[in-house]
């Protein structure tokens, strides 16, 4: 039915497994995602649902938006999403989807907005060596030389460069899930996924 879930990132933890060991896992939790829309291939062009999660005082939307959420249902929601689906009149407006979509073993991708880490330079963005630190040196964290003498005579395009480090869309792929609490719309994710705390991530099945 549906592959693909959103969910606010709580933080990581500890988890022990059946034979004893620890693994670090990330907390989720998800949604609940409750459909706000159908949008069908005669209509739209194409199978999905949309949903919305994040529960949203009415005061804080707009006139449109409040429209939008009383035709589908008598909830108001800060996030929308599409979640590509193959038959979305098996979904009813108002419906709720858990967390119960995903089991204990089941291979995901999770997708996230990195944490910022504001303008960095070339050693913490990058990665470079730098340069000597010995006596005398004044060129401890500058990127060297940047050009290529008189021909071409500019900085190609592509060259890494000091700039703003984070804060952009991250996918890791291929984590398990450790372990799904359906009563608490929980997810427990091994690893570390994309993301600050209570920020959103996407999580979808392979």
């Amino acid at each position: 039915m549906v592959k693909t879930l959103f969910g606010k990132k709580i933080g990581m933890t500890t988890y022990f497994l059946e034979q004893g060991r620890s693994t670090p896992v990330s907390v989720i939790k998800i949604g609940p995602c409750v459909v706000t829309q159908k949008k069908t291939l005669e209509k739209e062009g194409y199978n999905a649902i949309q949903v919305g999660f994040e529960p949203q005082k009415k005061e804080r939307l707009t006139k449109p938006l409040r429209g939008h959420f009383e035709a589908s249902g008598d909830g108001y929601f800060s996030c929308l999403r599409e979640i590509c689906v193959d038959k979305p009149d098996i979904f009813e407006l108002g419906q709720e989807i858990k967390a119960d979509v995903f089991n204990a073993g089941d291979q995901v991708n999770v997708s996230g907005i990195s944490k910022g880490r504001g303008f960095a330079g070339v050693m913490k963005r990058w990665g470079f060596a730098g340069g000597r630190k010995t006596h005398g040196s004044r060129s401890h964290r500058i990127p060297g030389s940047i050009g290529c003498s008189a021909t071409p005579g500019r900085v190609l395009k592509g060259r890494k460069l000091p700039g703003r480090k984070g804060y952009q869309r991250v996918t890791v792929k291929n984590l398990k899930v450790v372990d799904v609490r359906p009563e608490m719309d929980i997810v427990l994710i091994k690893g570390a996924v994309p993301g600050s705390r209570n920020s959103m991530v996407e999580i979808c099945k392979v």
